[in-house]
């Protein structure tokens, strides 16, 4: 047997000190709440007595319209449970609300598919990926914005943690994922704004730590032999090349053209992929020396430089064909880097993207300035740059304390 009751949410409070008032469907000791439209404070509201106080302006018209939207409810539920037995606590919701609930895996894929092609395919797989572990979290499709509550997120966080051992920052960027698409959805106004259950989770964020080469690091990984029959030469040049090429990203090496190199300025100016920034700086000789490498005299101006992805391709073309292309070099350049990290025995496990790392870290170490590093890395801000200056000072700081005594 189903139970109707009026709810003040103080736990959902605004500026304004006010809380939404909802009716509250509790069936099979699960609750289903509907938003009544009305905001009252805590004084104004009678819990008990299931009214608003006298103090409020028309309190006897709100209280009569509030009565009749209780009744209407109790009158939906009675309905529905004389024809079923097994009628669930949504199906009652629905049928109060007179329309259904929005499904938030059906939105989250749907919208998901519409951003498509206006994000990178690497943020695309992550939303995916994060959407899916929710999911088979959840064990089912079947599940709406309204149904999740605070302590689903808590059992949800306390699953990634403990069941599939993710970090803190792991579980936070899951978080944020699934919260982007519930804001999304209010957005739209297909969801009311005080269902929003993200912003009474706290997830304490781990500081965050930038692994990179240092110079003996680089030097052994210059000095390392590895296999002529594979691709692994060409990888280690390319992470060499990032390297001591403003710490270009693994898709700008990876699409880097011919076209896009001066080598009588010594110059790249290419537009980024990830940005969409058209970018132009000056690289090093160590660059040069390893683009000297793949410089034959039959090659035409539109070939890739590093012979990863094949020339004459619809590359630039196709987007799905070059989201495959640079996911398929991606893996194939994880995996020799990270036998390649084996072999130098480094305390952590060589990525390409730790090129990056190393480049920004190398340069300030060796004196050049903040603002030029950010610019030469492509950085939106440069606080994102001062991540790297505050390596530089821990590393400082660990020098003294081993060092002055």
């Amino acid at each position: 047997m189903a139970t109707v009751k009026l709810i003040l949410r103080t736990q959902q409070i605004d500026k304004n000190a006010e809380s939404p008032l909802y009716i509250r469907v509790i069936k099979d000791r699960k609750s289903r709440f509907i938003s009544t439209g009305y905001k009252f404070k805590e004084n104004q509201w009678d819990e008990e007595k299931q009214r608003v106080r006298k103090s409020f302006p028309n309190s006897a018209r709100v209280n009569a319209l509030l009565s009749q939207r209780v009744a209407d409810a109790e009158g939906h539920v009675a309905d529905l449970e004389r024809k079923s037995k097994t009628v669930s606590g949504r199906r009652l919701k629905e049928a109060i609300k007179g329309k259904s609930s929005v499904n938030y895996f059906n939105y989250a894929y749907n919208r998901l598919e519409q951003m498509k092609h206006g994000v990178s395919y690497r943020t695309y797989r992550g939303y995916k990926d994060c959407i899916s572990k929710f999911e088979n979290f959840i064990e089912s499709k079947d599940l709406n914005f309204d149904d999740m509550t605070v302590s689903m997120l808590k059992d949800y966080n306390n699953y990634c943690s403990n069941v599939l051992e993710n970090s803190n920052t792991t579980i936070k960027h899951a978080m944020t994922i699934l919260a982007k698409f519930f804001k999304d959805a209010i957005k739209e106004d297909l969801v009311d704004a005080n269902v929003y259950p993200f912003d009474k989770i706290q997830i304490k964020k781990e500081p965050g730590k930038r692994m990179f080469l240092n110079k003996d690091q680089i030097q052994a990984f210059r000095d390392l032999e590895v296999s002529q029959n594979s691709k692994a030469p060409v990888i280690k040049d390319m992470f060499l090349f990032s390297v001591y090429a403003g710490g270009l990203r693994l898709s700008d090496v990876l699409e880097l053209q011919w076209e896009h190199i001066n080598l009588k300025e010594n110059r790249i100016t290419k537009t980024i992929r990830k940005t969409r920034r058209f970018h132009s700086f000056k690289i090093g000789q160590v660059a040069i020396d390893i683009l000297n490498k793949y410089n034959d005299e039959g090659q035409e101006e539109s070939d890739f430089v590093f012979p990863m992805l094949e020339n004459n391709t619809p590359f630039f073309e196709n987007r799905l064909y070059a989201n495959a292309e640079i996911e398929r070099c991606t893996s194939l350049c994880s995996l020799h880097l990270k036998n390649i990290g084996k072999a130098l025995k480094l305390p952590f496990n060589l990525s390409f993207h730790l090129s990056r790392h190393t480049f920004a870290t190398n340069a300030l170490n060796n004196g050049m300035r903040i603002e030029h590093v950010s610019k030469l890395m492509d950085h939106s801000d440069i606080g994102i740059t001062q991540i790297y200056a505050k390596i530089i000072s821990q590393e400082l700081d660990d020098a003294v304390d081993k060092f002055v005594y």
